[in-house]
């Protein structure tokens, strides 16, 4: 019977948005605090299958919790593709308080879609493996109710594959390109040896190295008048909150160091983003660039 009730979730989060996604999905609301409630989390995503890589609270005056997870099946569909693919080793579990406790998770078929591209097929049943230890996880910890949300019509497939905010604006693999090095250990511990430096505004939040490829995936916190506090209360005015979009990433692959581009990141994080609200975070993709080549320096 959980077997059943647990494909009957996954097809509802599937199927139900074949025509038209959106970036993340509420599982639940609870009376809980959000510290008891990340720790359930996390303790259900493990007993679920999932890997627990970091956890944070984002730099923000709203309460905040991110989770961030990865899984075998994550992780063998970058190693199916490799290259910038790396972007999509991790989902992230976030809980908010918005008088209760909202329980959201990024959306995996948005995510696998907008980073696999036309590649998306070959993967899909690997994404899927990894919704249905997501889905079950949430169903362990709380009451789902699975409310896809971030975009009052969603995406459509095609789109998500070919995105962009708008015509000239960066998409997937329009990348910045902080650093090249002579090779792919070099790369590594250049970013490692900064890390450990206590640099302004960036901190670990998790590392997680692809077994068997030249890829590693940082997740950063941004921090400091330049960061999360500055650029999220004039983006994530909605409700629910899109606090699964952190933390921010930066992708060591083979002998190069990559950060999406923030005119891209953001934008797919947000995509009903108006024209006049993005003009006021003008500076934020500039802002992110110059934190994150701290890491490279």
């Amino acid at each position: 019977m959980k077997r059943l009730i647990s494909l009957v979730l996954v097809s509802t989060l599937t199927l139900g948005l074949q025509a038209q996604l959106k970036p993340y999905v509420e599982a639940f609301r609870t009376d809980a605090p959000p510290t008891s409630v990340a720790q359930s989390i996390k303790d259900a995503a493990q007993a679920n299958g999932l890997k627990v890589v970091g956890q944070y609270s984002p730099d923000t005056k709203i309460p905040r919790i991110v989770i961030v997870v990865t899984s075998d099946e994550l992780i063998n569909a970058v190693k199916q593709t490799g290259g910038l693919r790396g972007f999509a080793a991790t989902q992230r579990i976030a809980i908010t308080q918005e008088g209760k406790s909202v329980v959201s998770f990024t959306n995996p078929a948005y995510w696998g879609n907008a980073y696999y591209q036309e590649d998306y097929p070959s993967v899909e049943s690997l994404i899927k493996g990894y919704e249905q230890k997501v889905l079950a996880t949430m169903k362990q910890v709380g009451e789902v109710t699975l409310t896809p949300f971030g975009s009052e019509k969603g995406v459509k497939i095609d789109d998500l594959r070919d995105y962009q905010y708008m015509f000239g604006m960066p998409e997937f693999d329009d990348t910045v390109e902080l650093e090249s090095f002579g090779s792919y250990q070099e790369a590594k511990g250049k970013v490692d040896a900064n890390l450990k430096k206590d640099l302004p505004g960036v901190s670990l939040v998790y590392r997680l190295e692809i077994p068997g490829k030249e890829i590693t995936l940082y997740g950063i916190g941004l921090s400091g008048p330049t960061g999360e506090s500055q650029f999220m209360p004039i983006i994530d005015i909605g409700s629910p909150k899109h606090t699964a979009f952190l933390p921010y990433e930066l992708l060591v692959v083979g002998d190069e160091v990559h950060m999406l581009h923030g005119r891209f990141r953001i934008a797919l994080s947000f995509p009903d983003l108006t024209m006049g609200t993005f003009s006021k975070i003008m500076s934020t993709p500039g802002d992110i660039e110059d934190l994150m080549e701290q890491l490279v320096e």
